[in-house]
This record gives C-alpha cells, structure tokens and sequence, in this order.
C-alpha cells in the first residue's frame, strides 16, 4: 500500500528546464501538457497515435500472459497481477491493462496528464490508480514490487536513460516482467519518427521527439543488464501505409519493444 504522505513535491530547476534533483525535463513535460487533452480523440489528428497504441497494448498483454502462463482468452486474462505504467501520460496504455483485469497503477510527472487520465478512467468506469510524482519518490514510498512494470515511449525524454531503467528494475519484484518500448537511434527512425510524423503526416506535434535521445537496443539491453534485468524477447512495429495501421515487425530499425525478466533481490 502506497503511503501518500511519504512523498515529496516535485522541484523544477531553472534556466536548463530539468529538474535540480529529479530525473526529467520541465520542456518535456511541457509538451505532453499541450498533448494531453487530444490524446483520446479517435478521429482526431492523433489517430495514427492511437492506432499505434493499440497495437503496442496488444503485444504487451500477449507477452504478459505468456511470461505469466496465463488464458489469453480468458473473460480477464490479466487478473490477479499487479502492473505499474511509468510515464503513463493520458492512460492509453493503463485503461486496456484494467480492462483486461489487472490492478492498474500509472504513474506521471505531468499533473496534466494525470488529471486527464483520471477524466478518463472515470468516463471509462474503470478503478486505475494514477499517481502524480516521480519515480525515486514513489520508490522511496512503495512498500510492494509490482508483477509487471511498464516504460513505453518515456526514456526517450528523460536526461538520464540509466537511471530510469534502474527506477523501472526496482518497482518490479524478483521474477516479473519489465517492458521497455522505444525509438531505435537510426537514419530511418529519424525519416520516420520525426520528419515522417512530424513534419509530413503530423499524426505527433514537431518537436516532440530529439533523434540524438532516442536508445538503440543494444544500449537498452545494456541499461538492463546492469539493472538486473534479462533481455527475453524483442519485437519491432512498423506502420503501413496501406492499410493505415500498425503491425509487429522483425526491423527494429524505428519503434521496438523489449521484454525482460527480472532477476535478482526485489529491491537492489
């Protein structure tokens, strides 16, 4: 059970917009702000971003229920596990989670984007437990690992990748999943993520993406690794322009999505 009055307020640092002893960004957050209130509309200009999403949530439950030899057929398949989303931003990862059956916590930086996910949630009749505050925090504060810990499109943005990686390795428990999803730093997901999505379908506003951010895999699988997580599986996504949806792919040369298990004590 979280203990609320254990966390501390969120510091903003000054003239570099990242926060003095906090691992974000005010620039980033900023822009996810402004994203915030669109991110639900199906016939809105982001609706390639929320295809893209359901695609992703589909191959994380299926990974899920696979690591945890679970029906996924079943009425609820994810029923019984408890599963944290850092970087939750609107909920559009946490709402299939807990429709799914799982106890559903999401987690945010962006006040923003909590206060829209929680609109959210209560429209959806959904119980999802959204937190605004920051990873070491909620550390500090948690007194129960989770079976699942989710960081989908989120490391990416932050100044110190290491450091999120180990915050996401902590929360989960001994033996559970951790899933990473992100952009792959390479010629094409800079054709694609960001002048293709950005500049010339517009399906994400310019300037939300940085391509010298961006992790390749090798340096995520590395990140992990000395977090205590095992790499176990791998998958990339690519979009078609056909057929205006998004599909698992063997190139992991743009978005992609690793899998691991964790190894080791629960809390170091």
């Amino acid at each position: 059970m979280l203990d609320k009055s254990k966390l501390t307020p969120l510091k903003k640092g000054a003239a570099s917009g990242e926060d003095i002893a906090l691992n974000f960004s005010s620039q980033e957050i900023a822009k996810f702000d402004a994203l915030a209130e669109n991110w639900w509309d199906p016939n809105g200009k982001y609706k390639t971003a929320l295809e893209f999403n359901r695609a992703r949530v589909e191959y994380f439950i299926a990974q899920i229920c696979d690591f945890y030899k679970l029906d996924i057929n079943a009425e609820k398949p994810l029923k019984g596990l408890r599963i944290l989303d850092v970087g939750c931003g609107g909920g559009l990862v946490c709402e299939p989670l807990a429709q799914a059956g799982a106890e559903v916590t999401g987690l945010d930086v962006s006040e923003m984007s909590i206060e829209v996910a929680k609109r959210h949630a209560l429209m959806s009749k959904l119980k999802i437990n959204y937190i605004h505050e920051h990873t070491q925090n909620f550390i500090e504060s948690n007194e129960s690992p989770f079976d699942v810990v989710i960081n989908a499109e989120v490391i990416e943005h932050v100044p110190n990748q290491k450091e999120l990686v180990s915050h996401c390795s902590k929360l989960c428990k001994a033996g559970g999943c951790v899933i990473m999803a992100t952009l792959n730093r390479t010629i094409k997901s800079f054709v694609v993520g960001i002048v293709g999505a950005e500049y010339i379908m517009r399906y994400l506003p310019r300037g939300t993406h940085t391509w010298h951010f961006f992790v390749t895999p090798f340096e995520l699988n590395s990140m992990g690794s000395v977090s205590r997580l095992k790499l176990i599986a791998e998958i990339g996504m690519s979009y078609s322009l056909f057929t205006k949806r998004w599909r698992l792919s063997k190139s992991v040369a743009v978005n992609y999505v690793q899998i691991y298990e964790k190894l080791g004590s629960i809390r170091d």
